[in-house]
């Protein structure tokens, strides 16, 4: 789940849930440690202890397990001397891993291969904002499942986070290409000897206040160096304007400088890979990027830094049921959206990140390609979600009229565009396709699940992805789950495909009802609904359609 979207409330939750057993919580930093344990205690009233340097939590002297329900420790204090055997696995029933994507690492690898060997029934739950698309397929060989998956670009359809706007700046005297690429991101010392250069530092500077007003922006520098200058410049500008930190910055000093720009005692506050992670503070409206990156994950956490709706609006979200009422929240707040700077120069070979790479999640590469060109082109602000969708539609209407022509040409009947069959499950469910995630990539159905598709959908499954079909199960238990929560049977996926092909939508609907509406179009000769039909049985209302379909089953289907 995306940033400000309560991850850390999921989990506790799932904490609660597991109790009377103990769950043990990981994480790398610092910050990551007190944030979880506030929460936790706030969501459950567990008492939570801390296993981190000089706090510990507390060990029953005479079954030598754990006191508290929930402990939260960091990986580097797991792996170091004696603490490593502290715990015994069998004394915890979960072990959730925060900022998960840092899973794939040996320590990690460590603790989960240690913890299943003492304790093979222990529950593992990972949590992450920004599993990258090159991280995904490692991500599924430490977890067995993907349990949730919520993009950024369904939470701001949701009315959960604020709209983002993109301006990318023209720098003339940037130019990325003689950079090498280390670890499949920007050669730290390349980028920090472009970005200090003179005339690029007062680039970004000048660019940045000018747009910025008097908005509260945290910036984002490829070098500590770099983060000291700009915050000089800044300074030039109007005196106490900015301040920066580092992660050799003193704790105590580091706390202030946070405490001070919370209070907006300073308007921006620049840094060096200090609040990539960790760092919260929803008055943040502008995210100056003078860390260019070409890693999505990193980019989507430094945007993140901005994307919570303001304080004051926070939790009354949490108290109204409909999107569109909490996106009208959103836009007449004092923070209707957040602006994210990219700086644009010559970058050769290099594919460096935008918000549209981490918004088109289930958009096209051809329509984020045009995105990013209209953008640059405008040399304006515009909202990347908003803009994302008018490219992909016009990408489809260019393509439904290339398909419509070519069947024209041929005096064929344009088959259906998706695996070009004649039956399409995403149409008759009413599901949008996403693209295929990195952890599904190589992975099997299970028999069940096959069963299901053959069974109940009369569906060839070996005619799909393990993504593909895994969709299509999906919506097709989303309707038998809605009909269990109304008390009706669901009509059967044969009815529902021949009933939309006359224009019926019948997914929530009785089967009787359904009945009913298949008995009137056959009698008016196959030719749609008579007019002023009326069905004699109760119609459920389907629900409005919702920007993401929710997970409804499990990876092994019992059947």
């Amino acid at each position: 789940m995306p940033t400000g979207c309560g991850k850390t409330c999921v989990f506790a939750s799932i904490i609660r849930s597991q109790f009377p057993g103990r769950t043990l919580v990981i994480a790398h930093r610092e910050e990551l440690i007190w944030q979880a344990r506030d929460k936790i205690k706030a969501v459950t009233g567990f008492r939570v202890d801390v296993e981190m340097a000089q706090y510990k939590a507390a060990v029953d002297s005479d079954m030598f397990s754990p006191v508290a329900p929930a402990i939260v420790a960091t990986i580097q204090t797991l792996m170091s001397g004696s603490r490593k055997t502290k715990f015994d696995f069998k004394d915890f029933r979960c072990l959730v891993i925060d900022e998960a994507h840092h899973a794939t690492a040996s320590s990690y690898r460590e603790i989960i291969r240690v913890a299943l060997e003492q304790n093979p029934k222990l529950n593992i739950v990972g949590v992450t904002a920004t599993p990258d698309r090159s991280d995904e397929e490692a991500l599924g060989q430490v977890f067995e499942s993907v349990a949730f998956d919520y993009e950024i670009i369904d939470a701001i359809s949701d009315g959960w986070l604020v709209p983002v706007e993109q301006q990318m700046v023209s720098v003339d005297s940037l130019d990325y290409s003689s950079i090498r690429t280390t670890a499949g991101d920007l050669n730290g010392a390349d980028l920090a000897e472009v970005m200090e250069s003179e005339k690029n530092l007062h680039g970004v500077a000048s660019a940045t206040i000018d747009i910025a007003g008097n908005r509260r922006g945290i910036g984002f520098a490829s070098s500590v160096n770099h983060a000291r200058i700009l915050s000089e410049i800044f300074n030039r500008h109007r005196t106490g304007m900015s301040n920066w930190v580092c992660g050799k910055t003193d704790k105590i000093e580091r706390k202030q400088i946070i405490a001070d720009f919370a209070r907006g005692k300073t308007q921006w506050l620049w840094n060096c890979g200090v609040f990539v992670e960790g760092f919260d503070d929803s008055g943040v409206e502008i995210i100056s990027m003078g860390r260019p990156t070409k890693s999505r994950s990193l980019y989507a956490q430094m945007a993140g830094r901005s994307t919570r709706p303001h304080e004051c609006i926070a939790h009354q979200l949490n108290t109204v049921p409909d999107a569109a009422l909490r996106r009208m929240m959103i836009k007449r707040s004092i923070k209707p959206s957040c602006l994210i700077l990219d700086f644009v120069g010559n970058s050769g070979k290099h594919k460096l990140i935008t918000t549209a790479d981490i918004l088109g999640g289930n958009v096209s590469d051809e329509a984020i390609k045009a995105a990013i060109e209209t953008l640059k082109q405008s040399g304006g602000q515009m909202r990347m979600k908003e803009l994302l969708e008018d490219e992909e539609q016009k990408i489809e209407e260019r393509k439904k009229r290339e398909l419509e022509a070519a069947a024209r040409k041929a005096k064929l009947k344009a088959k259906a565009s998706f695996k070009t069959q004649s039956v399409n499950p995403f149409d008759i469910l009413q599901i949008k396709p996403h693209k295929e995630r990195g952890w599904d990539q190589g992975r099997k159905l299970s028999e069940g699940q096959k069963e299901v598709m053959r069974k109940h959908m009369e569906l060839n499954p070996d005619d799909y992805t393990y993504s593909e079909a895994k969709q299509i199960i999906d919506g097709q238990f989303l309707i038998w789950n809605k009909a269990k929560e109304g008390g009706y049977r669901a009509p059967t996926f044969k009815m529902i495909k021949k009933l939309k092909s006359h224009g019926v939508d019948a997914r929530f609907m009785p089967i009787g009802v359904a009945g009913e509406y298949m008995d009137a179009i056959k009698t008016n000769g196959w030719h749609g609904l008579p007019e002023g039909f009326q069905p004699k049985s109760q119609v459920v209302i389907p629900p409005r359609p919702a920007a993401m379909q929710y997970a409804t089953q499990t990876d092994d289907i019992p059947f």
